[in-house]
């Protein structure tokens, strides 16, 4: 029976060069999120309690063996602000000497804003304009706590990239004109366009 205080890990990469800018790291990937991205590959990480659980104790010999090899781990998702342990579990990544990277929808601007002092970059998904917002994640209100998240971490001066993800049948150029529009106005931020990855789409419709 899983601890309810330890931290649920539904996947763990040992090693990748393309989830933290520049530096080598590993990720763990957070079980559970609030949304339901229709374009959303990692659908078994959505569920609080999926079937693929890492013990946390795992995770963390893990990377006391990989002290001094790896830069930084990322805490990924799923969405990892669901999660009340994250922030004692980045502490104790933290003070095993390594970065920390945060990917994130911005599902909890409160718990995010908490946590900027004790990251050292964040990956914030914006997957729309606010107003069309749920019709990618299928939540209502869900625009309005994304694009809080952005401003909070646009204000904080976290090295940050804000990511968008392409998919033809969810965002158009007026679109995405619009998204980019918004977010100048917000402040510098480093936005960047992603690819949608089609083949394990949740949604079967937008599957290639």
């Amino acid at each position: 029976m899983t601890d309810p205080n330890e931290m649920r890990v539904g996947g763990f990469t040992p090693l990748t060069s393309i989830d933290y800018p520049g530096v080598l790291s590993a990720v763990i990937f957070c079980q559970g999120c609030p949304w339901r991205c229709r374009y959303c590959h990692n659908s078994e990480l959505i569920p609080r309690h999926g079937d693929n659980h890492i013990p946390w104790e795992r995770v963390l010999k893990f990377l006391h063996q990989r002290r001094g090899l790896l830069d930084a781990v990322v805490f990924s998702g799923g969405e990892p602000t669901l999660q009340k342990q994250l922030p004692s579990a980045i502490q104790t990544v933290k003070s095993m000497g390594f970065k920390i990277g945060l990917h994130t929808g911005g599902a909890y601007p409160e718990r995010l804003m908490r946590l900027l002092a004790s990251v050292d970059w964040v990956g914030l998904d914006i997957k729309a304009s606010k107003e069309n917002y749920a019709k990618v994640t299928g939540v209502e209100g869900s625009g309005e706590k994304a694009w809080q998240s952005a401003k909070l971490l646009i204000d904080s001066g976290v090295s940050h990239a804000l990511r968008t993800t392409i998919h033809p049948q969810l965002i158009s150029t007026t679109e995405l004109q619009k998204i980019t529009q918004r977010l100048n106005d917000l402040g510098p931020a480093r936005h960047q366009l992603q690819t949608c990855v089609t083949d394990h789409c949740l949604d079967p419709a937008l599957r290639n």
